[in-house]
């Protein structure tokens, strides 16, 4: 059996694993174990193969991560993330402030305390839900 066959059945091994567990990671190694192959065609010798699969492979692996992470360091915390809180961005009447800078708003059914951001006057009226703190709405005029 041809080296380059040996190392696309390996790579169809992985493939299957991957989707069999949903490690994106293996799917990676895939990669770099069908350039071995490739290489296998080229005519390379084995360590080259060897080489070639653990550079594209992990080199793939690595470039993934990075991804990744720099995309959830774009990524708001989950209190103010829309794709964690449904509530985000919602919207609340707001009818009066108490004096402690808080109002109770009806919501979803129930009665929420509302807070506002430092540094703004609140106002009664419409206001979007911005974040939540706890037990406590966070909200922008809106």
């Amino acid at each position: 059996m041809a080296e380059s066959t040996l190392w696309w059945l390996v790579a169809g091994g992985a493939i299957v694993v991957e989707l069999l567990t949903g490690t994106f990671y293996l799917l990676m190694l895939a990669i770099g174990l069908a350039a071995a192959a490739l290489s296998a065609h080229l005519g390379w010798s084995t360590t080259q193969q060897i080489v070639v699969a653990a550079v594209v492979g992990g080199g793939a692996v690595v470039a993934w991560h990075l991804r990744q992470t720099q995309r959830r360091k774009q990524d708001p915390p989950a209190q103010a993330n829309a794709n964690v809180n449904l509530d985000i961005g919602e919207t609340v009447q707001v009818d009066a402030w108490n004096a402690d800078g808080t109002a109770d708003v009806h919501y979803r059914g129930a009665r929420w305390t509302a807070v506002h951001r430092q540094g703004i006057m609140p106002s009664p009226g419409a206001h979007r839900v911005a974040e939540l703190i706890g037990n406590r709405l966070l909200v922008d005029k809106a």
